[in-house]
């Protein structure tokens, strides 16, 4: 198929950017007044790993939410599965398309695969042209006085916010030309819901650009203003609950910081409390630009010498953990919520990846696969940096000493025990000031409450002082030298 250059199509290539406005790969597509094929390619082989299956449900919604807005505008969303160079070239050879526009993905993998094909097509006569629509500021783009990484977040922070330049809002185009007949996969076909069990049931979310929209309105509306308390509250609805709709590029960074810092400029919302927000949207940055500096890390310990840590191997404690059946309420609690609703509260997150690690120890990358594949949320540069930080082994991590203790941790942050109630409901009749610990109940309160341990609710897996004591001596051999305390 031959055409003149200036009507040969413009192939859109959606991957993590699943919306219409603020993008500029679709902005600079419509400007060249050519036609648009807008493609998204499920390529299982593009990453370091596979989606989890609660990513690939969000996947299935945002996919079908993305092409009922370009419907509205006369294109509609091509579906393709396979190698992505191969399809690209399969629809360039079916359309005589000219250009290929995509918003860069920073993953190690993906980002030179990405180079590979760009190179190739140009040196074809195919013009490709990338921009970054995820981040900030892209990676590389933030380096310290010795034009290296950084490796400390304050720091980065500071010069991230010193140096990103927010690009103009964008609507989107109100109309879309998009060649007809072109072949395109059903997307009931991926089958990309879980089976084996189906245990997406409870999933209350709504992926896509509207439900992205939504959830930012919600939040800086309700949970903005008292955020950096109610963000370590697991009962209340105070977190953003943005981080999938981010992951998927189905809002910008640049929108959401935008908006805390208007509510501030309009009064309803303190300075504080929205800076802490955008200090939350930097610290997705610094894990990006950490994983695109340092891509071992998705597999090694940051700090080498953590590999050292005398693992355990422990099948029925990690069954336990992943089953919610640790003994300890706000573990079990955060783990089901998991299980349930593909999502975790941020602070009950920290208490059950310390758990793992440091009362379990297990590897901390057995806890990273887990969420990779529950979390409907799951990116891999926060997943591994939050898990190395909390096992101390990460860029600016926790220090190696700090063992959560899960009964003060459940007793300070869900203290009328509404958390732990809602997701451990055989504990519900048990008084609050038993029910981070039901072991320590007196037999009557137990029997009151109609509760069996070791039948109805389990016994802790282990003892928190007795593990404690066995990480920190297991930490020994990796931090020799250096003065051991507690928290």
């Amino acid at each position: 198929m031959t055409t003149e250059a200036e009507d040969r199509p413009v192939i859109l290539w959606f991957r993590q950017d699943l919306r219409l406005a603020d993008n500029p790969a679709l902005t600079h597509a419509a400007a060249t007044g050519r036609p648009v094929i807008p493609v998204y390619i499920l390529d299982p082989g593009s990453t370091v790993r596979p989606m989890g299956a609660a990513s690939l449900w969000w996947l299935d919604k945002s996919l079908r939410a993305l092409d009922a807005s370009l419907r509205e505008r006369g294109s509609r969303l091509i579906l393709r599965r396979g190698d992505s160079e191969a399809e690209l070239r399969r629809l360039i050879e079916d359309t005589g398309a000219g250009a290929v526009f995509m918003n860069r993905l920073f993953e190690p993998d993906a980002f030179a695969r990405d180079a590979d094909i760009a190179h190739g097509l140009q040196t074809e006569g195919v013009d490709c042209k990338g921009w970054n629509a995820a981040l900030l500021r892209a990676p590389g783009g933030v380096l310290n006085g010795a034009g290296q990484p950084y490796k400390v977040f304050t720091p980065f922070l500071k010069a991230l916010l010193a140096a990103a330049e927010a690009p103009p809002p964008t609507a989107g185009p109100q109309a879309l030309s998009t060649p007809a007949g072109l072949a395109s996969d059903a997307i009931e076909a991926w089958a990309l819901h879980p089976t084996r069990p189906d245990w997406s049931g409870g999933f209350d979310w709504t992926p896509g650009e509207a439900g992205a929209d939504a959830a930012l309105s919600t939040f800086v509306a309700r949970g903005l203003k008292s955020y950096s308390v109610g963000r370590d509250r697991p009962a209340e609805p105070a977190t953003s609950r943005l981080s999938p709709h981010l992951h998927f590029g189905e809002i910008s960074p640049w929108r959401a910081l935008h908006a805390a810092r208007d509510a501030v400029a309009e009064g309803r919302v303190p300075a504080a409390e929205a800076e802490k927000f955008v200090a939350e949207i930097g610290w997705r940055d610094f894990s990006a630009h950490l994983l695109h500096a340092f891509p071992q890390m998705t597999a090694a310990a940051f700090r080498p010498e953590y590999d050292a840590m005398p693992w355990r191997e422990d099948p029925a404690g990690l069954s336990a953990w992943k089953r919610g059946r640790t003994g300890y309420p706000v573990v079990d609690a955060g783990m089901r919520e998991l299980w349930t609703t593909g999502f975790m509260h941020n602070r009950v997150r920290m208490i059950v990846a310390s758990f793992l690690i440091k009362h379990l120890l297990i590897d901390w990358r057995e806890g990273e696969r887990w969420f990779h594949d529950t979390l409907v949320d799951a990116d891999l540069a926060s997943n591994v940096q939050n898990w190395q930080w909390v096992a101390g082994s990460g860029a600016d991590a926790s220090p190696y000493f700090r063992i959560f203790n899960p009964v003060i941790q459940g007793q300070k942050f869900d203290a009328d025990g509404r958390y732990v109630r809602r997701w451990v409901p055989e504990l519900g009749r048990l008084p609050d000031r038993w029910l981070h610990a039901p072991w320590t109940a007196p037999p009557e309160v137990l029997a009151s409450a109609g509760l069996r341990l070791g039948r109805d609710y389990p016994r802790p897996l282990v003892d928190h002082a007795e593990a404690r004591a066995r990480a920190l001596d297991a930490l020994k051999h990796v931090v020799a030298g250096r003065d051991v305390e507690g928290d």
